[in-house]
């Protein structure tokens, strides 16, 4: 089992819980998928994805400063867009021939905003201040 969904399943379940008053750990809020729109072929590991995302490619985004909560559709996913690929250290420089942006889509079973900005900010998703 990957870090971040152990960490998901012993941390952030019981927060949610707790925090949303959920009766049932079914109600809870999860991650269901991640759509990457770029092209470029086949990816695997939905949780290894997302912790790449956030502890290498997005820190190393130029003058990140965090996220927008503004990026949620009113339905409890989250999308945000990358201007270049090579933000992922196993992408070789080498073997790109032009450099593509990229639209990553979070898709969360929870039914508010708010409830998603809260799981995918215990996940790990540096949202600004």
């Amino acid at each position: 089992m990957s870090r971040l969904k152990d960490r998901y399943q012993k941390e952030i379940m019981p927060a949610l819980q707790k925090e949303f008053g959920y009766g049932n750990v079914m109600a809870v809020p999860k991650l269901e998928k991640i759509v990457v729109n770029i092209g470029l072929g086949r990816a695997g590991r939905m949780y290894e994805f997302f912790d790449r995302l956030i502890n290498i490619a997005l820190p190393r985004v130029r003058d990140f400063r965090g996220l927008s909560t503004r990026s949620f559709d009113g339905r409890g996913n989250y999308t945000l867009g990358l201007r270049d690929q090579l933000v992922f250290p196993e992408i070789d420089y080498s073997k790109v021939g032009k450099i593509k942006g990229m639209n990553v889509c979070m898709v969360t079973s929870a039914k508010t905003d708010d409830e998603a900005r809260s799981l995918l900010g215990l996940l790990g998703l540096p949202f600004r201040r």
